[in-house]
């Protein structure tokens, strides 16, 4: 099971810390991606078989998003598509 969230100025702490520990208290969670609105930037947090949390930092429009629970791939360019950072 991945959750992918779009961060907020509000709530951006709260995810990062009180829900992601909830989320981990759940067996099946294996990925857990979070988007800043305000820059190009995503954390991604992939649990391993060790039960361990790997952080992924993902910057350049020219990264690539996998999602291994899913088979899914995509470059940040197109996660950010249209927006205009002005």
């Amino acid at each position: 099971m991945s959750i992918v969230e779009v961060l907020s100025r509000s709530t951006k702490n709260y995810d990062q810390g009180d829900k992601f520990d909830y989320y981990r208290s759940i067996p099946e969670f294996k990925e857990y991606i979070l988007i800043d609105q305000y820059k190009t930037y995503i954390e991604q947090f992939t649990k391993t078989p060790e039960n361990k949390w790997l952080l992924t930092e993902y910057h350049s429009p020219n990264d690539i998003l996998s999602l291994a629970s899913i088979n899914f791939q995509i470059p940040l360019s197109e996660i950010y598509q249209g927006i205009n950072w002005g």
